[in-house]
């Protein structure tokens, strides 16, 4: 065991080089043997993935020394595909061998050709989605095509992540992959598939409850798992977004009312942070008795305006009846700790209170 051990320690390396300038002193022997080392580690991934013991000290091995790229036990089993994908975007790989990889992974017989084959068309796929340009009307909480792909292909990953994973301390490391994936985007776009994500495993939620009735015993026990399984991906989701307070301060701004109201009528732990933020932000805005409205006190404190700050309270009592008399109810509290005026511009609450109970009297009556 010690020998698999130190071979498996040599994953980290050469997912490395393929990845650097290194392998162009490669030729055709080196990426034969290259290939015949990942199908060796997918070997002892398919031995071992039922052995729990041997998938936790494997997976601690691969784990040994790595400051960034976080590897596990489930790496094992897409070695062949990690490695040649690396090879075949790095230009570095002269063109013999690079010659050599292709006619390798094309053979009939190659075990990662179907997975390789997936891969590059949802990359085709995703460049496809990026060039699409429709003129449909969309939702303001349905996000674009090429973020609905991002998000669905993000939800992959995390599901098999979890489905391969050691139950010992594995969710800290992965939402620490997670951070790791998360930060090579740029923060909008970051914002925008994880947004897309948590949405799209609410409407999971809802067709599998939909689709349960009438259905046999081992349709429910699946069904189960899979929801627990999207709850556990949903809770790495939900740890990166609201850990930092900066980054979920900054997620509010970026986001449309409309869709920050759709995820917090799904999400208890969402809706109580995002009422928290929208109360600090109401505090800092003033009422200016010569414009007669309420403004910015200071531009470094108070992030929304009197008008965005309406539309995000209407847009959270127009979520859902409970999320509608938990905000309500915020806002009267507010209003009584304010001196519980009756009287437009004494008190930001109560000013905010009279327009959203405006507005559901007005839908009441349409």
């Amino acid at each position: 065991m010690e020998a698999v051990l130190e071979q498996v320690g040599q994953l980290p390396a050469l997912l490395a080089v393929s990845r650097s300038s290194l392998v162009r002193d490669w030729d055709s022997v080196t990426v034969d043997r290259a290939l015949e080392w990942a199908r060796y580690f997918q070997h002892l991934h398919d031995r071992f993935r039922a052995r729990p013991r041997l998938r936790e000290t494997l997976g601690r091995r691969l784990r040994r020394g790595q400051a960034s790229t976080v590897l596990g036990f489930s790496h094992l089993g897409r070695c062949p595909q990690l490695l040649g994908l690396a090879l075949l975007e790095n230009r570095s790989l002269p063109p013999a061998a690079c010659h050599r990889l292709i006619h390798s992974l094309l053979q009939p017989a190659a075990p990662e050709l179907r997975s390789l084959v997936l891969l590059a068309r949802r990359k085709a796929a995703f460049r496809l989605l990026a060039l699409l340009r429709s003129g449909r009307p969309r939702a303001p909480e349905e996000a674009e095509p090429q973020v609905q792909a991002e998000a669905q292909l993000l939800l992959s990953r995390l599901r098999e992540e979890r489905q391969e994973a050691e139950p010992a301390g594995q969710a800290a490391r992965q939402l620490c992959w997670l951070s790791g994936v998360l930060e090579q985007l740029s923060q909008p776009r970051a914002f925008r598939v994880v947004a897309a994500a948590l949405l799209v495993l609410r409407q999971g939620r809802g067709t599998e409850r939909a689709g349960s009735g009438g259905r046999d015993g081992d349709s429910l026990d699946g069904n189960q798992e899979s929801a627990t399984g999207d709850e556990y991906v949903a809770e790495q989701l939900l740890s990166w977004l609201l850990s930092n307070a900066e980054r979920f301060s900054a997620f509010c701004l970026f986001l449309p009312g409309s869709l920050l109201a759709s995820l917090a009528g799904h999400y208890s732990q969402l809706s109580r942070l995002y009422l928290d933020l929208l109360t600090g932000w109401g505090s800092h805005l003033l009422y200016d008795p010569l414009q007669g409205r309420w403004v910015k006190s200071c531009l470094e404190k108070a992030e929304l305006s009197w008008e965005e700050l309406r539309e995000r309270f209407v847009s959270l009592c127009q979520a859902s009846v409970l999320l509608r008399g938990q905000t309500q109810a915020a806002l009267k509290h507010l209003k009584a700790q304010d001196g519980d005026f009756e009287v437009c511009g004494l008190s930001v609450w109560t000013d905010l209170l009279m327009e959203v109970e405006g507005n559901l009297r007005k839908e009441s009556e349409h």
